[in-house]
């Protein structure tokens, strides 16, 4: 049989049996989703104090957290080289799939009169950004109501030691405040149930 022959049968059969794609597909949402696991928890709901739990995040805060990562804005210990990994559309695809995934928060430890105390502090410095007790996706600045209480530490560290650029409303605020109410505002935040 000649090649003129065999050309034809064969895009004749691709056509009546469909063609397999030339290329395979990429990478699910959920597939990237599960490469978090690991650290962030099943479905990005962590259940280890240093590693925030992730899932509820808005996309865009999700998106923009990577990016920072990404390009070193962010001080991370393994994030900023995990973050490279990814393309863009692959974030996108994380950041679709863990704002569709609920909060998850386990109880921990806290201090009712740091507690206490930190409820004042909110209201008097942080309502404004993090509302309904820092437990808002959609006003993306992260949610911080439940977060692990080291996590929260760590990250307010991370700003005060200017190891990461505060927001230029975030940083007044916290200017203002002394070390004791800085852990009480945490204490409130990593409380909420």
């Amino acid at each position: 049989m000649s090649l003129r022959t065999i050309s034809p049968a064969l895009f004749g059969a691709a056509l009546l049996f469909g063609a397999a794609p030339l290329s395979a597909a990429g990478p699910s949402a959920s597939m990237l989703g599960d490469t978090c696991a690991g650290c962030h928890g099943t479905d990005g709901s962590s259940v280890g104090p240093a590693s925030p739990t992730i899932a509820g995040m808005s996309a865009e805060y999700f998106t923009d957290t990577m990016a920072a990562f990404k390009s070193g804005e962010r001080p991370s210990t393994v994030m900023g080289r995990i973050a490279k990994g990814y393309s863009d559309e692959e974030i996108e695809l994380m950041a679709g799939f863990f704002a569709t995934k609920p909060f998850v928060r386990y109880p921990q430890e806290t201090d009712a009169a740091k507690m206490s105390k930190g409820e004042e502090v909110y209201d008097d410095n942080c309502e404004t950004c993090h509302s309904e007790n820092g437990s808002a996706a959609d006003d993306d600045s992260g949610i911080l109501a439940g977060q692990w209480l080291p996590y929260l530490t760590f990250t307010m560290q991370d700003f005060t030691s200017g190891a990461r650029e505060m927001p230029r409303k975030m940083k007044k605020k916290v200017e203002k405040l002394d070390e004791a109410q800085l852990e009480a505002v945490l204490q409130f935040f990593a409380s909420q149930q």
